[in-house]
This record gives C-alpha cells, sequence and structure tokens, in this order.
C-alpha cells in the first residue's frame, strides 16, 4: 500500500515485520533458546534446558518491549494476510506442528522432558511441598506443565498490553488473565497443597470443564480433608449452580471465558497472533454446535452414571465406571483440548478448544443466548462493510453480517473479547448490558 503527501509524492508505508537491531537481537535469542530446548529434550541434561528456557524467555521479552516503538498505539491490522507465520503459510504450519509435537510428548512422553522437570523441581518442593518423584520413582510432569503454562501467559501477556495499550477493556482484560493463572490456578492451588498434606484444588477451574471435580472419588476425598476439603467441595457445587449463571446473567460468558479461564488466558495471550484464521464459514458454525454440546451432554452423562455406579456399589457399570472416566480424559481432555486445542491454534485460529469443545463454554453460551443481559449492539447506518470485525473475531462469527442491518449479536458462542468493537474504523460495535427481552422484543 501506498499514500499521498500533499506534494503528490510517493511516500511507502512502513511495514511492521521490518525488525530494528534490537528486535532481531531478541529473536535470536529466542531461537537459540528454542534450539537448547530441543536438544534438552534429547538428553541434553538440565543445563541446555536452564540456557533454553532462560533464552526463551528472554528472547521473546526483548522482542516484545521493543514492539513499542513499532508506531502509535492501537491495533495494526495491515500485512496480517501477507505474514506465512500468520496466515497458515509454511511459518503457521511449522509453528503448529511444534505446538503439537510438544503437546503430545507432553501427554504421552514426558520422560522427555526430564532435564526440563529437574530444573524446576526445587521450584515444585518450595512452593507444594512434592517433588516431581514420588516414592516410586515415577516422575510428573504436571509441575512443569503448570509452571510453562503460566510463564507463557505471563510473557505475552507483556505483548497483549503493549499492542493493547490504547484499549482500557482490553488492558483490564488481560491483566485479569495474567493474575488469575498465576495467583489462583498455579500459586495457590500448590501453597495450599503444601500446607494441607497434598490437597491440591484449582480454584479457577469449574465443572465441567475440571470434568472429574465432581466425579464420586474426588467428592470423597475433599470431604475426608476436613473443613477446607468441605468448603472446596462447597465451592465447586456453588461456582456452577449459583455463581456462573449470577455473573453470565449481568455480564455474559466474558466474566468467565475472557476474564478468568486458564483456556481463555491462552488463547488470548500465545494464540493472539493467529485469531483471524478462525472459520467463519455456516458449515464451520454448525460442526461448533454439534460438537460443543456433544460433548456436554457427555461429561454430564459419565458423571451421572458414574454416580449411579457409585451409589449402587458397582453394580451399575461395574469396572466400566473407571473406564468412562479414563476415555473422556484420554480423547477430550487431552487429545482435544491439549493436542489440538492449542497445537491448532496457526492453522485454526486462536479458540480451538473453546469453540468447538469446551463443556464449560456450552453451559456459559446457553445462559448467555436465552438468559444474559450482555449483547454486543451495533448501528448498521455507520457500517462500511470493512470486514476487520468478522477478521478478528476468533470465535468465528461473521460479525460484519449483524453490523450491516443493525442486528444486535446475541451468540452463544461469543466470548465477550471486545476485538470487534476495538478494530472497528467508525464505532458501530459495543460491548453492552442491556435488560432481557423475550421473543416479541418487549424487556422483562
Amino acid at each position: 500500500m501506498r499514500r499521498y503527501d500533499t506534494s503528490l509524492q510517493l511516500i511507502p508505508e512502513s511495514n511492521p515485520h521490518m525488525w530494528d537491531g534490537v528486535q532481531k537481537a531478541g529473536m535470536i535469542a529466542f531461537s537459540i533458546g528454542l534450539l537448547g530446548l530441543v536438544v534438552s529434550t534429547l538428553g541434553g541434561g538440565p543445563v541446555y534446558a536452564g540456557i533454553g528456557l532462560g533464552l526463551t524467555i528472554l528472547g521473546a521479552l526483548v522482542y516484545i518491549v521493543q514492539t513499542r516503538k513499532d508506531g502509535p498505539p492501537g491495533i495494526k491490522n495491515h500485512y496480517i494476510m501477507f505474514s506465512s507465520a500468520l496466515s497458515r503459510g509454511y511459518l503457521g504450519w511449522m509453528a503448529a506442528i511444534f505446538m503439537t509435537g510438544f503437546y503430545i510428548i507432553l501427554y504421552f512422553h514426558p520422560q522427555h522432558l526430564k532435564s526440563l522437570v529437574v530444573l524446576v523441581n526445587p521450584l515444585q518442593v518450595w512452593l507444594s511441598g512434592s517433588s516431581a518423584w514420588n516414592d516410586k520413582g515415577e516422575m510428573s510432569q504436571w509441575f512443569l506443565y503448570g509452571f510453562l503454562y503460566t510463564v507463557t501467559i505471563l510473557v505475552m501477556g507483556v505483548r497483549a498490553l503493549i499492542k493493547y495499550r490504547h484499549s482500557r477493556y482490553q488492558i483490564l482484560r488481560t491483566l485479569s488473565v495474567m493474575f488469575f493463572q498465576l495467583a489462583f490456578a498455579f500459586t495457590i492451588p500448590n501453597v495450599l497443597a503444601k500446607l494441607n498434606d497434598g490437597l491440591y484444588f484449582e480454584w479457577a477451574n469449574i465443572w465441567p470443564l475440571r470434568y472429574y471435580e465432581l466425579f464420586p472419588y474426588s467428592v470423597e476425598d475433599l470431604l475426608r480433608n476436613g473443613a477446607l476439603g468441605k468448603f472446596m467441595l462447597f465451592w465447586s457445587i456453588a461456582s456452577i449452580l449459583v455463581i456462573t449463571p449470577i455473573l453470565t446473567y449481568f455480564f455474559g460468558k466474558r466474566w468467565y471465558c475472557s476474564w478468568v479461564c486458564g483456556c481463555g488466558g491462552l488463547a488470548e495471550t500465545l494464540g493472539d497472533g493467529f485469531r483471524q484464521n478462525s472459520d467463519k464459514s455456516l458449515r464451520a458454525w454448525r460442526v461448533e454446535r454439534w460438537l460443543i454440546h456433544s460433548v456436554l451432554v457427555l461429561i454430564v452423562l459419565t458423571t451421572g452414571l458414574m454416580w449411579l455406579n457409585h451409589i449402587y456399589g458397582g453394580s451399575v457399570l461395574g469396572s466400566l465406571s473407571g473406564k468412562f472416566s479414563i476415555a473422556y480424559g484420554f480423547f477430550i481432555h487431552s487429545i482435544f483440548a491439549g493436542v489440538i486445542g492449542t497445537g491448532f491454534y496457526p492453522i485454526m485460529g486462536s479458540r480451538v478448544w473453546c469453540r468447538f469443545g469446551c463443556p464449560m463454554a456450552a453451559v456459559l453460551g446457553l445462559l448467555q443466548r436465552y438468559f444474559s443481559r450482555f449483547r454486543i449492539t451495533t448501528n448498521g447506518g455507520q457500517c462500511i462493510s470493512c470486514g476487520n470485525c468478522s477478521t478478528y473475531c476468533e470465535m468465528g462469527i461473521d460479525v460484519r453480517w449483524y453490523a450491516q442491518r443493525g442486528e444486535n449479536i446475541v451468540r452463544a458462542s461469543c466470548v465477550g473479547c471486545g476485538m470487534c468493537s476495538a478494530v472497528c474504523p467508525r464505532g458501530v460495535l459495543n460491548l453492552e448490558n442491556g435488560p432481557v427481552r423475550n421473543r416479541t422484543g418487549i424487556p422483562v
């Protein structure tokens, strides 16, 4: 693209992908760090893991902080579809393969991450009071996973804060997901486990997202752990039956999906650059509705059957009771939510799991669609059909279709990220909480 000044001389528009010296140094450090991490998985030892992790974090931060000098505050939405990394080019596919490969190793071949586990084990012992190795010498990779997950959200959260520093809503939303991941999803559960003989509880996750939270064995484990365990059980039940409906009524599903949830936090930070790759077709919308509600039905049935089997002493399912949980954990929690849900960011957009599989998102979506005051209001007379809103919708909603007609957007899938409003050059879209209306359009 070129623009003209008053003297009619051609002035080339700056390309945001032309890095300065500091950004190049940061990217070099980041690349060397990734290489060190790869070497550590091949038996390179904790030294390579430490150097790799340190350089990866340092390089990313150096590059990210320097982007504040790329121009004035605001969302720069040009050149996106010309970027190989951001528009399903070869760099995007390489990123998808790398991220998918990491999750496969994490879930199914954790022995390759031994060097990284050794590296963070002192932190695990200090924070949670337990080692990554149990009395039988078996290694657990899950503290490492939580650590890397949290560090990623914090580092990429800095990027989001810089990128969206012109928007108070985006700044608060980013700070919120960073805080809830660091405090309620990582630090507090580990500290409480140290203080209460290994009792681990993820306060930021709610059933049915944390699918095993209300399984019989989980409930019994909480009841055996005194007053704190009973409070955790009370919190689990109140979260889904009381807190969720009330907050969704007033704020829509955004209160959780865009402000609290760790899955959403990773999507909004690490996955932010890939949001434009979500499929906006009607076919994708149909698949979305079938898949996400099928997963919700599946976990409700699984939980119900396990309780029936528990109440009747195993006479309902017998040995199949545990297999239901294992099957759900493998196919949905590990493959769908983990490997596909995160690894496919560069190919299918940043909300693959949230859009197509998350049962908590399905619950919140039904409440939002039929019970909530939240909607995105539009002013069709001001819409110029530029398409920025649809392009940047990570949930695959064709926002422009609604904006052109002046129709309010009340979709079950909308997570209220506010990006459509932020990229609109005419101020057509606004996130609002209004009175609930019945089918005749009369406020109730």
